[in-house]
């Protein structure tokens, strides 16, 4: 587990870091409930957030217009339990004891909402199976 909170940490990283990242991120943020660390990055940030991801977002209630692309530093993989690639060949810096997943999923740029909806809903579920493997729901 990352040092700093004990809950564990995911990154999710694209070259972009201005759509499947982000909606990662967004969709793991909303549906962990504060169990987990989430960051987001990308190996050439973008200007902004893709607005169609940001749309696609905004209609099942996750606002993500105020996040900014972040450029993908090797301090941020260091502290992430896990690294999730988001199918765009993109490459994280290797340390031991880190789990690497590959998520491939189509590049939601240039494209308008309807072909990002398959995109975000695909994402969601992806992220629903990573929750209840890192971070299940305490049964009481």
């Amino acid at each position: 587990m990352a040092e700093s909170s004990g809950k564990p940490s995911v990154l999710f990283v694209c070259v972009h870091n201005a759509g499947r990242s982000q909606m990662a991120a967004a969709w793991l943020t909303h549906l962990a409930g504060g169990r987990v660390e989430v960051r987001s990055a990308g190996s050439n940030p973008g200007a902004s957030v893709n607005p169609a991801a940001v749309e696609a977002m905004a209609e099942v209630g996750i606002d993500i217009s105020a996040e900014t692309p972040k450029v993908l530093t090797i301090d941020a993989v260091r502290e992430s339990d896990v690294c999730i690639t988001m199918g765009c060949g993109d490459t994280c810096p290797v340390f031991p004891g880190k789990r690497y997943l590959d998520w491939k999923l189509e590049d939601p740029a240039g494209q308008g909402v309807e072909a990002v909806r398959p995109i975000r809903d695909e994402i969601k579920t992806l992220v629903e199976g990573l929750i209840a493997e890192i971070a299940p729901e305490a049964t009481a």
